[in-house]
């Protein structure tokens, strides 16, 4: 799976530019602003799919609760076993994060992205007043 030519000077600028987001809210918005629905619920699924893999579920319940077919999932644990390690290395953070309460740090995210919504909102209409 190695040695595609998927690496450009493009994706390098992609994922500079996704390590320089400060917080979970702006990677949200910085998402959202990039990718469209369908690709952002392809991208979500795909990451529900390995990490219930690495939960040790099997295809089906996996296909059930998350409505992939089995080829996606089987596309999915190939490259969770044997890809670039990108899986794994961040199923291993999520695993150490989740030891260190990453469930406090998510809720500050979010209230950082509402009041950024609010600032934004405010700032739209004292344009138009």
């Amino acid at each position: 799976m190695a040695g595609e030519s998927w690496q450009t000077d493009d994706t390098g600028a992609l994922f500079a530019a996704i390590l320089g987001l400060k917080d979970a809210a702006e990677a949200e918005r910085f998402f959202r602003d990039l990718c469209t629905i369908g690709e952002l619920h392809d991208m979500a699924q795909r990451w529900a799919v390995a990490r219930m893999l690495d939960d040790g579920l099997h295809y089906a319940d996996i296909s059930r609760r998350t409505g992939a077919s089995t080829a996606t999932i089987t596309r999915i644990a190939s490259w969770l076993n044997h890809g670039e390690g990108g899986y794994r290395a961040a199923l291993d953070r999520l695993a150490a994060w989740r030891g260190a309460g990453v469930q406090a740090y998510r809720a500050k995210a979010a209230d950082k992205g509402a009041a950024a919504k609010t600032t934004k909102a405010r700032s739209r209409r004292s344009r138009t007043s």
